[in-house]
């Protein structure tokens, strides 16, 4: 995908054309009926630049530039030399607000991040409020990165800023042409991704053209013509879609959800969640683009943007409702690991839904009710490695075991990773399942992380550290280092001041801790105070409730299938080392217990597998001092903890 403006040419070009003919290239370009606001803008900003770019200066101008991961466009670039300029004016206005500063800052990042040509470049994002006064021009602030801080200047300044950033910048000039074709290759975060598809966007234009962006492409290939295969066949068939934390098991469904409802109206393809925060992040996320986009009431955006993201609950409710066929032919089930078993599933629709008669489990249920189609569907379920987090998740075993015992006529296609422990527990049935009738492909296992754009090793770090291998962690986090930072300390304060030191723009970061991290508290981290999701993961750096406070903390629950750009986690007494590894406990009443069902300590396990792979670009791990008064607080349970990940490669958060 190349990067797109406007309008683009040389800067001694843009200077002798005329400036109605540059205003009637933007205005053809941006293809909607221009208010007065946007046109005034326009001219304006010409007539600024007109004056303040100097005839010598070699390079090239780009208006309105195309932002692809953030669905926006940057007023003005300038490649000057080897050095971007990224200028955002503020027409009219006289003072520099946040919004405009974080603004200009993210579209550097970005350029930086996810723009091939612009990766090893000196970026400069500079904010212009037309109707400032004359102020003098801070200095240079430069990141490692060669992102510069926002430069906030008056528009007579402009000539005098590039000046001084080119004198200082001893680089190359480069190739425009090569550097505007080089490709933008982004990695959204699933909230960018769901209003990119919910816009009609294909997946190809949101995500990067590296190795998790092939292996999707496949994955979707594949699952399209398993879909299309059924279909003229007229069979049932069953896809299960296997992925390491961060592959984009949920951006794959939705974008296969999106592509067969566009394109095949009689499926009603549907996307389904059990994820309760996924479900009421994404939908609050796209009626808020929808309301403010369309100009209609966020009630009403909320109802359009509801069959878009169903939650499978409702789906489960309104099949019991009737003995028909549902009206969608395909269904994607996301974390299809965590439907419930038979028990968890009797208990809760006896109890809570009122219906005395309901045993069987949730994978039972659905496939019963999809079965009652007389001609073909096609059901794909996304199974997350190591992601049950919760008593009574069946995990991958319960589909299989629906699949083999009660519907042995559909097709079964299933990734190659079956035999994997991180998708199946039952090593005796994942022996057995070797020479049962499915079709293994490797085309449905999603194996490279794309939720960290900086460490596509970050899940087989994890992994190594949850799984008793501090030296295989410390070899790969030793690798991955440069690219995503992880540091530890014991002070929570400076936990805090690290991620707000970290983040840039309008990077989000937040606190993190175990849902069954009881003994947090003391250190101001209440683990049972409810987050309320759509307002952690959405809401502005002036909203108390934000994640961006680092006050309210959000478990295992709440952001499993989301992600935060940097996090803490904060590790308490649940999780803690012992002799031989790991020791598993819970808080009751007024001490720990061990935990020694097995399924619970996978959950435990789990839980903290998925607190750890939620940063997208660097973390750092709390774990407290402990208080030799307090008998629930004992230094030893922490030091194991803390001592184990310095070995696994973690350096002290103070040798930074």
């Amino acid at each position: 995908m190349s990067c797109i403006a406007y309008y683009e040419a040389s800067i001694q070009d843009f200077l002798i054309a005329d400036e109605n003919s540059i205003f009637g290239l933007l205005s053809i370009e941006h293809g909607f009926s221009l208010d007065h606001p946007q046109k005034f803008a326009w001219l304006s900003q010409i007539q600024i630049l007109k004056t303040q770019l100097k005839s010598n200066l070699e390079g090239m101008i780009y208006f309105e530039f195309s932002i692809p991961r953030m669905g926006k466009r940057a007023d003005v670039v300038l490649l000057i030399k080897g050095v971007v300029f990224v200028i955002e004016f503020k027409v009219g206005a006289s003072s520099f607000d946040t919004h405009a500063i974080e603004q200009a800052h993210d579209y550097a990042l970005d350029l930086k991040n996810f723009h091939l040509g612009s990766h090893n470049l000196q970026i400069v994002p500079i904010i212009i409020p037309t109707a400032a006064a004359h102020l003098a021009i801070p200095p240079i602030k430069w990141a490692k990165d060669q992102v510069a801080e926002p430069l906030h200047i008056s528009k007579e300044n402009l000539a005098k800023a590039i000046e001084i950033v080119v004198k200082q910048s001893e680089v190359v000039a480069i190739d425009p042409t090569i550097w505007a074709q080089s490709g933008y290759q982004p990695t959204p975060t699933i909230v960018q991704a769901a209003l990119s598809l919910y816009r009609e966007h294909d997946v190809k234009e949101i995500t990067r053209f590296e190795a998790g962006a092939v292996n999707l492409g496949l994955t979707a290939k594949r699952v399209n013509e398993i879909i299309d295969q059924a279909k003229s066949s007229n069979r049932k068939a069953v896809c299960f879609i296997t992925g390491v934390p961060g592959a984009g098991k949920t951006l794959a469904g939705l974008n296969i959800a999106t592509s067969r409802t566009e394109t095949n109206l009689d499926e009603h393809a549907v996307f389904l969640s059990g994820n309760g925060p996924l479900v009421d992040v994404l939908r609050e996320a796209l009626a808020r683009d929808k309301a403010s986009r369309e100009g209609i009431s966020r009630a009403q955006a909320h109802r359009e943007v509801s069959t878009f993201v169903q939650n499978i609950h409702h789906f489960r409710d309104d099949a019991l409702k009737s003995k028909k066929p549902p009206i969608e032919k395909v269904v994607i089930f996301d974390e299809a690991q965590r439907a419930w078993n038979r028990e968890m599933a009797s208990k809760f629709m006896q109890q809570k839904r009122g219906h005395p008669t309901f045993d069987m489990s949730e994978p039972a249920f659905l496939i019963g009710a999809m079965n009652r189609h007389d001609g073909w569907c096609v059901v794909v379920c996304l199974i997350g490695g190591g992601q049950e987090i919760n008593t009574g998740e069946g995990g991958l075993a319960e589909w299989i075991a629906v699949m083999r015992n009660q519907h042995p006529d559909w097709d079964v296609h299933i990734s190659s990773r079956l035999n994997d422990p991180d998708y199946i527990w039952d090593i005796g049935l994942a022996n057995e399942l070797t020479n049962a009738p499915f079709y293994w492909d490797e085309a449905l296992h999603l194996g490279v992380s794309i939720r960290s754009f900086r460490a596509e090793a970050l899940s087989n770090f994890i992994g190594y550290l949850i799984d008793n291998k501090p030296e295989e962690a410390r070899l790969t986090y030793r690798a991955m280092a440069d690219k995503y930072p992880i540091f530890l300390t014991r002070n929570l304060d400076k936990a805090r001041s690290w991620l707000r030191e970290r983040a840039r723009g309008s990077e989000r970061f937040g606190l993190t801790a175990s849902s069954g991290g009881n003994r947090l508290r003391p250190e101001g981290i209440w683990i049972k105070s409810k987050i309320e999701a759509p307002v952690w993961f959405l809401n502005d750096k002036l909203d108390i409730r934000s994640s961006y406070y680092l006050e309210e903390t959000a478990s295992e629950f709440d952001i499993q299938g989301l992600e935060l750009d940097w996090t803490c986690v904060a590790w308490d007494a649940d999780f803690r080392r012992g002799d031989i590894g790991w020791e598993h406990f819970s808080f009751r009443g007024t001490k720990w217990q061990r935990v020694n069902s097995v399924d619970r300590q996978l959950y435990l396990k789990n839980a903290y597998r998925v607190l750890l792979t939620r940063a997208r670009q660097g973390l750092v791990i709390f774990v407290p001092a402990g208080d030799s008064t307090d008998p629930t607080r004992s230094p030893s349970f922490y030091n194991g903890i803390y001592e184990y990940l310095q070995l696994c490669g973690i350096p002290l958060f103070q040798e930074t």
